[in-house]
């Protein structure tokens, strides 16, 4: 059975429609859209994305669907995931990650995908589902590399985001339980190496939560590349409007190149 699907997954990913210059292939369940580079391109790499929009919505154009063009030039598969919202049911988000690590995992062979190399990006409250899934991996879930756009990183009531809390934890969450999914609470050597970009001006997310989270990194020995710019508030994403949209990407090639 799973050799039949992978066969069905590789006449998908032959026959997929167009996303720019490589193939894109849609799932529903859960609710993926993958992006592939053109073939004979593929580095190797994969990153999945969890776009934000506070536990409320899922913002996939901006933060989702408009980044594949920039990471399969790059040579990397691309998957969005527009995921359940929890709800305050923490498991539905993070399952949807999950299916996604293996829908890539399955096809790695097919799609030239090297399966300890697929990572994890998110924005917002996005970015808080990614590094929730870096800091608790399992044997199937276990992201290679994080990229973080202002991310609610933590949950602690000083410096979250209300909404993003409220949504992953329930109308009554607990500050034990706050702590116990807060990234910088749960750091270790093994944690994967992250990029974090955030803005000073930030007033929707605290630029704390990606202070903290770097600096638990930092102090764990694990390799962190944080940019924090004067200015560009909240939710750019790849908006060429942003003042400092092609530095970023610059500055994200690099770092992706460097490993």
């Amino acid at each position: 059975m799973k050799r039949f699907l992978t066969l069905l997954l590789a006449i998908a990913a032959i026959c997929g429609a167009s996303a720019q210059s490589g193939r894109m292939l849609t799932f529903d369940n859960p609710r993926v859209k993958i992006f592939l580079p053109p073939a004979g391109t593929a580095n190797g790499k994969a990153l999945v994305c969890c776009p934000g929009g506070g536990y409320s919505m899922v913002a996939k154009g901006h933060e989702g669907y408009d980044w594949a063009p920039f990471f399969n030039e790059l040579g990397l598969a691309y998957a969005v995931v527009d995921y359940e919202l929890p709800h305050g049911d923490r498991t539905i988000p993070m399952g949807d990650v999950a299916a996604t690590f293996k829908i890539l995992t399955d096809s790695a062979e097919i799609w030239g995908i090297k399966p300890d190399q697929i990572g994890i990006m998110g924005s917002s409250a996005g970015g808080h589902l990614a590094s929730a899934v870096a800091t608790h991996p399992t044997p199937k879930c276990s992201p290679a590399f994080q990229l973080l756009f202002y991310p609610v990183a933590s949950l602690d009531a000083e410096i979250t985001h209300k909404g993003t809390r409220k949504g992953f934890l329930g109308e009554n969450s607990t500050d034990k339980n706050a702590r116990l999914w807060s990234a910088e609470n749960n750091v270790t050597a093994t944690t994967p190496r992250a990029f974090i970009v955030h803005c000073a001006d930030d007033k929707t997310v605290h630029p704390q939560n990606a202070i903290r989270y770097y600096s638990a990194l930092q102090s764990a020995g694990v390799p962190v590349t944080m940019v924090l710019y004067p200015t560009g508030a909240h939710g750019w994403g790849y908006h060429k409007t942003f003042k400092y949209h092609d530095i970023l990407l610059d500055e994200i090639a690099t770092w992706l190149n460097g490993f």
